[in-house]
């Protein structure tokens, strides 16, 4: 008895799906050898490429527009990797040599949290939103509220 295109094609879907979905399912149904981690490794990867890509966009775009709404020059530097805490240094007018105790490890830490408590300010917001930029979870929320709140 042979099943039909139609019944095979129901019965076919999710593992399709996830083999399309999860490159880490296709390994362990294709090859059942040493290649397997390294399936998984390079899907995890690839998630995890994906997520700090999308960071990335939005604290630029969070940036960009605290750049703008407090009327500092050249806004689309938000977008070029260092130069970034330059315009942050710039949004929160503190003076210039303070990007470069941005580029000391340690020192950095302690240097951002004073300049974003500088841009909150900037921003007509309370300075102790820049301290909540070291709690974990809320420290990525701290950028889109100085950015997009009234």
């Amino acid at each position: 008895m042979t099943a039909r295109p139609a019944s095979l094609f129901r019965r076919a879907w999710l593992p399709t799906l996830a083999a399309i979905l999860f490159p880490s399912s296709y390994a362990f149904a294709q090859f059942q050898d040493d290649r397997a981690p390294f399936a998984i490794l390079g899907g995890f990867m690839i998630f995890m490429l994906l997520i700090i890509l999308a960071a990335y966009v939005y604290t630029s775009l969070a940036v960009q527009t605290i750049a703008n709404k407090t009327n500092t020059e050249n806004g689309w530097l938000a977008w070029i990797p260092i130069v970034n805490i330059f315009l942050l240094v710039m949004i929160a007018r503190k003076p210039i040599w303070w990007f470069f105790l941005c580029l000391i490890p340690l020192v950095n830490i302690v240097m951002l949290v004073i300049i974003w408590m500088a841009v909150a300010e900037a921003r007509g917001k309370p300075s102790w939103w820049g301290i909540l930029l070291i709690v974990p979870v809320v420290g990525i929320i701290v950028p889109g509220y100085l950015a997009w709140s009234d």
